[in-house]
Parts: C-alpha cells; structure tokens; sequence
C-alpha cells in the first residue's frame, strides 16, 4: 500500500467520535451532491470551451473538422459529465468508508482495485481496437463512396461488396489481436480453424467455387445490370449480380439464377459493352437478275431505315451460290441495343428491302429444283392420250411420268 492512503487512514483515524464522524458524513456528502449536480456540468462545460478557444486552432481544427466529416458518431458532453460524477461518487463512498471505520473493506478494496488495473488496460485496449475498427471501416466506406461517384471504375455493386470484405477482414484482424490481449492462445485455435476449414471446403466445393467466381466477375466486370447478354444457352437482361450467382431475364419473362461458377465456365456475349450492335441478314436474289444493282438498292432502302445507324453506313455484299438464288448478306448497325429494337430493325429492313426489289423488278426466287432421268432408262416420258379418248378413270386425267 502507498504512503499517500496511510496518510489518509491516519488522519482518519483520528475522527473517532460519532459527532465528529456525522460531521464529516455531512460535510462528504453535501460536497459529493454539489460536485456531480453543480461542479461537474459547470467544469466540463467551461474545460470544453477553454480547449476550443485555445487549442483547436489552425490545423488541429481543420483536422478534427475531417474526422468528424468521416467519422459518424460523437462523444457528446453529458458523457464526460457522467464519468466525472461517477468517480466522484466512488471518491464519496470510500471517504465515507473511512470516517466510519471501515478500514479492512477499505484495504480490500484496494487490494482489489490494484489487482484490476490489468484488467481495466485490457478492456481499454478491447475497446479503443473494436471503436478504432468500427471508425476505420466507416471512413473506408466514406471515400469508397466517394471515389465510386467520381470514377467509372467501380460500379455501385462492386463498392458494397468491397466495403463488406474490408469489414471483414478489418474485424477478423482486430478480433484476433484482442484475443492475444487477452492471452488467449491461438495456435489451438487456429489450428481447429484449419481442421473446420478443410471440412467446409469439402462440404461445400460449389458455394465456395461460386464465391471465388463472384470476386472475379466482380473485378473483371464482363458485365454489369442492365447489359444483354448470352451465357451459354441463355440470354437475357442482367438484374442482378450477387458474390453467388447471376440473375438474368430472359424475353419470355422468366428469371434465371446462374450460379457464378457456371458463369465463368460458359462463354459469355455481352451485346451492349460496345453501345452498339452489328446485324446480319441474307436475302437471295434470282441468276438473271443484276447483283450490283441490286446490291445498292439494298443499301440505299436499309440507310431509310430508322433505327439503323447511318455511321457506320449498312453493308451489302454478296456471299454465296445459293441452289436457287445468289445469297446477298445484309450488314448494319443498331445503337442502345435491346432484344426491341433488334426486332423492330431486322423487320423493317425486310420490309424496305422487299419494297425496293419489287419497284425495281428484282426478283426474290422460290426453291427451284430440277428433275433429270438418266440416258439409259431413257429419261422421263410423257404419256399423251389421243384427242376424244378421254380416260374412264379419274385418276388417269393426269398425264403420268414415266420413269424406269
């Protein structure tokens, strides 16, 4: 035990009457009820003011200014008042305490107290780790914010899945430094984490591949919501994108859930990464007919088509021998792409393209097919009845082909 509380117990020592131990209740007790209502409130207010006035100038303002603009909480006034009236109440009861010669509690109430101090540090430390931890997740989540609204490099998604990582391992971190505080000793514990590990991965191969998957669509972004694409052997509208699985709308109004390890198996087209889409369409014109003439007016019908785009200018080019028809493939250009305006491009190319062949006497054929005998069956032979014979039966109207 100190000198300082032997002085104290000496001196207290002496008030051994009941008067004078009433008298010192009386004046502990009227000096403890007007330091917590009075002196306390008073004090915090006017240390608070006295440290605004004449320390929290120049940078060390600008400085607090930034913390509070990223930090959300604040350490209001009545929280400092409240401690003080509390360590003042604890100073009251054991002045009491002493003056009515409860000196053995005293001194165990020392001994406890000095004894606790380690653990006072302890939860200190736990709790400037687990507040240092919540504040610093908070103002990485501030400039995420703020970096996703001045660049184009994360998407809104990407930042929420960015900002639950960084928790996580920031509270993992911080978690395993205050069990070390607390000399708790992990490499038993790691271990059987390692041990729980191995038996999860095992367990569960498809969620973790699709959570790997996740983190990799994520930063590779060969999508975001709202594109059309075609994974696999669907296509759709992306609605959603979660660290397990990618949610597309198909055109007949169904959701499909794919795994993100399916995704990143499957070959993926993104139809609106560029803001633009090429079409194709073959048309097939008769032998007889002009293929130059007709490929130019099949240029000059599709740049009168609305929502083909005029740059880059629609291509016409003939492609192949068809059986019945030389097969001219038409190319244009569509802007903000969609599985609407696909349709409604494709269909009123068709309708100009046809337009303009039949004004200019293009012809579009039918499948044509020829019939041929060998020589040495002598071909096809017509039969031919004479005039004014006309066959009995009326399936010998028709005149038959005759083939060996």
């Amino acid at each position: 035990m100190g000198t300082r509380p032997r002085q104290l117990l000496s001196f207290l020592e002496g008030v051994s009457t009941t008067e004078m131990q009433l008298a010192a209740s009386a004046v502990l007790l009227v000096a403890g009820v007007a330091t917590t209502r009075l002196f306390a409130p008073l004090g915090v207010k006017f240390a608070r003011r006295k440290i605004t006035e004449t320390l929290v100038r120049g940078r060390v303002e600008r400085g607090l200014a930034l913390v509070a603009e990223y930090v959300p909480w604040r350490v209001p006034a009545w929280l400092f008042v409240r401690l003080l009236q509390g360590v003042v109440v604890s100073l009251t009861t054991l002045a009491l305490l002493a003056v009515w010669g409860q000196f053995e509690l005293l001194l165990t109430l020392f001994a406890l107290f000095q004894q606790s101090i380690p653990v006072l540090i302890q939860v200190g430390l736990t709790a400037g780790l687990v507040l240092g931890a919540y504040v610093g997740t908070d103002f990485l989540e501030d400039w995420l914010a703020r970096f996703t609204e001045r660049s184009d490099r994360l998407t809104s998604h990407q930042e929420e899945i960015s900002v639950r990582v960084l928790q996580l391992v920031t509270f993992t971190a911080v978690g395993l430094v205050v069990l070390s505080i607390w000399n708790v000793d992990l490499s038993g514990l790691l271990v059987g984490a390692g041990f729980l590990g191995i038996v999860i991965g095992m367990a569960a191969r498809q969620t973790l591949g699709s959570l790997i998957a996740g983190f990799v669509l994520m930063f590779a972004r060969p999508f975001e919501i709202g594109d059309w694409v075609e994974i696999g052997e669907y296509e759709g509208i992306v609605t959603d994108i979660t660290i397990t699985n990618t949610r597309v709308e198909n055109f007949d109004g169904e959701f499909v859930i794919i795994p993100n390890d399916k995704v990143g198996d499957s070959t993926v087209i993104n139809r609106t990464k560029k803001g633009r889409l090429r079409l194709r369409l073959d048309v097939g014109i008769d032998y007889e007919a002009d293929v130059e003439e007709a490929v130019g007016l099949a240029k000059d019908a599709m740049k009168e088509v609305d929502p083909v785009m005029v740059v880059p200018s629609p291509e016409a080019h003939p492609k192949q021998f068809g059986d019945s028809a030389v097969v001219v493939e038409l190319r244009f250009w569509i802007d903000k792409p969609s599985a609407r305006r696909k349709t409604r491009a494709i269909a009123a190319v068709v309708r100009e393209v046809k337009s303009a062949f039949d004004r200019e006497g293009v012809k579009i054929p039918y499948p044509q097919r020829e019939l041929a005998g060998r020589e040495e069956t002598r071909g096809f032979q017509v039969r031919h009845e004479p005039p004014g014979n006309a066959p009995a039966d009326a399936n010998e109207r028709r005149p038959p082909l005759e083939s060996q």
